[in-house]
């Protein structure tokens, strides 16, 4: 099955979010809860936590770009 990461909504202002770097590279295993990213919302840095378990598969939004919230930023594979 396929999970979509998405950027949360850390905050009430929150309406875009910046990969600052990708923690975890395509093909590596992934644990629920486990970082998966450094983002930068709001002049803070959070850590985007993987919604699932499983094989990150695809990054969609690469280190640097900017992106709005609820948005696809990458796929993980569970088995």
């Amino acid at each position: 099955m396929r999970v979509e990461v998405l950027l949360p909504q850390w905050g009430m202002g929150m309406s875009e979010g910046s990969i600052i770097q990708w923690l975890k590279k395509v093909g590596d295993s992934v644990v629920e809860d486990e970082p998966l990213a450094e983002v930068e919302a709001e002049k803070v840095e959070e850590v985007l936590e993987s919604p699932a378990t499983g094989t990150l598969v695809e990054i969609l939004v690469p280190e640097g770009e900017a992106v709005e919230v609820r948005t696809v930023v990458a796929i993980i594979e569970t088995n």
